[in-house]
């Protein structure tokens, strides 16, 4: 229980914000950039630092790792709420994704070092659901807190929430790997900046665009980076990442699931959280709300995949749900103007359904693919898997989406002064702004504006869909057929 509460609260923070940037830029006066890095300095740093801190928590002991990262967590998360200057804001966002780097690998290895290989199912199906729920959760709990108080309480109550759980981690007994070979510091240097770089990269290309030289040249030296980083532990005795690993058809396959897994949920979120708020005119608090049903077959699937996963076999498994997966994307080009919340809840249950069916066996199959003395390590490799795929996907469908709602929108603005049409082709949300300020013809330039953004997500929801439906092809090609993680 106690892994499962501290992986929720650490994923709840990625987009806990997300709702409060209006109050933040307005109280601290801060620029796009500066908001777009409140909210993605904690995902670069938690991801840069995943495979470092899981190889610390096997060498030092997994309980201390996880009651340290949250002890840091507690503290970062709080700051925000005493600090004006946005730079230190993003700085203490930096470093409460540093704590949550240390967090989430603990958890999920002191899960699988608790249970023996017969329970072990279970345990990681309950980690899976409780980590597939929390980004539906933070924009709930954050939705609700900003009801009633300003931005300020979702930092106090994310610090409350850390120090009411360090407390609860002095119940959990220690795990420590005995054969936990010494920290491979080289390269854990060379793949915290690699993944650094590719994330930054990707979180960077929908506004920069993807043929920027900025986003091309870290993509290069990101895979330069990585490129040295293999022929670096293929030269260890005791590397930080066995690459062989990737040799390993049902690890490849289960990292791709994930990775894609991610990329789908956080690419739909982004898309789906502006449809109900400026298409349908939710609040924030009850856009949160409508996505609740996400988490119902999250919840009710993934627990049970120990029962299910051996008897129908990865290798239709992971498929499977990518391809229930791709159906949800491809349901969304059914919504316009005029859809009810029911239409949309159709996506959001059968995107839900595709994650639910596939996520534990996923993660069951890279823990494992690693040894029990690199339980952490294994935990690390998942949730990078993660944090890349959650970048991919809203770097994806927001280059996507931008890019098609400004081809469509700008030719039917050819005829309106510079003014107006500059800022209304950026975003939707500039749009619907100026309309409220132009008077009569203030309606029809939001009628533009939301044909336009409906237009914009039909397209991202396509991409979205094959990407899932590719990745659904290779890992059914690639996983074997009688990999079966959990027996």
């Amino acid at each position: 229980m106690v892994g499962c509460l501290a992986v929720a609260l650490v994923v709840g923070s990625m987009v806990a914000f997300n709702t409060a940037l209006g109050d933040l830029a307005a109280a601290t006066s801060a620029s796009q950039t500066q908001l777009t890095w409140i909210v993605d300095g904690y995902t670069v740093v938690l991801a840069c630092l995943l495979l470092p801190a899981g190889a610390i928590s096997d060498r030092y002991g997994r309980r201390a790792a996880l009651a340290g990262g949250l002890v840091v967590f507690a503290a970062a998360s709080v700051s925000p709420a005493i600090l004006e200057d946005p730079a230190q804001i993003i700085a203490a966002r930096m470093m409460a994704g540093a704590g949550a780097a240390f967090v989430m690998p603990a958890t999920l290895s002191l899960l699988t070092h608790a249970y023996p290989a017969s329970q072990r199912g279970k345990a990681v199906g309950l980690w899976a659901a409780s980590a597939g729920c929390a980004g539906v959760a933070g924009m709930m709990g954050s939705g609700v807190l900003l009801h009633f108080w300003d931005w300020r309480a979702i930092c106090w109550a994310l610090g409350g929430a850390a120090v009411l759980m360090v407390a609860a981690v002095c119940t959990v007994a220690p795990s420590r790997a005995g054969a936990a070979p010494p920290i491979d510091w080289l390269g854990a240097a060379f793949i915290a900046a690699a993944v650094a770089l590719i994330v930054v990269a990707l979180l960077d290309a929908p506004h920069r665009g993807w043929t920027d030289p900025t986003t091309l040249g870290r993509l290069v030296v990101s895979a330069v980076i990585g490129g040295v980083f293999v022929v670096i532990e293929r030269r260890q005795s005791r590397p930080l990442l066995d690459v062989r690993l990737f040799a390993d058809p049902r690890f490849t396959a289960a990292a791709t699931t994930v990775t894609v897994l991610f990329a789908a949920t956080f690419g739909f979120f982004y898309l789906a959280m502006q449809y109900v708020q400026l298409i349908l005119g939710f609040s924030p608090l009850i856009a949160a709300v409508a996505f609740a049903p996400f988490a119902v077959p999250v919840v009710a699937l993934s627990p049970l995949s120990f029962r299910y996963t051996p008897r129908i076999g990865l290798h239709r498994v992971l498929p499977a749900g990518l391809a229930v997966i791709a159906c949800g994307f491809l349901t969304m080009l059914g919504l316009d103007q005029r859809s009810s919340y029911q239409h949309s809840a159709v996506c959001v249950v059968t995107i839900g359904v595709g994650i639910g069916l596939c996520t534990a066996p996923a993660t069951s199959a890279i823990m494992g693919a690693v040894g029990e003395d690199r339980q952490g390590i294994g935990s690390a490799i998942n949730d990078a898997a993660r944090e890349i795929g959650a970048a991919l996907g809203i770097a994806l469908a927001g280059s996507v989406l931008a890019d098609r709602y400004t081809r469509v929108l700008g030719p039917r603005l050819a005829g309106w002064p510079t003014s107006v049409r500059k800022p209304a082709s950026d975003s939707l949300g500039a749009a619907l702004h100026i309309a409220d300020l132009a008077g009569p013809q203030g309606a029809t330039l939001a009628a533009l504006g939301r044909e336009s953004f409906i237009a914009a997500m039909h397209s991202s929801a396509i991409v979205m869909a094959v990407v899932a439906i590719a990745a659904a092809v290779f890992v059914g090609w690639r996983s074997p057929s009688d990999a079966h993680p959990l027996t």
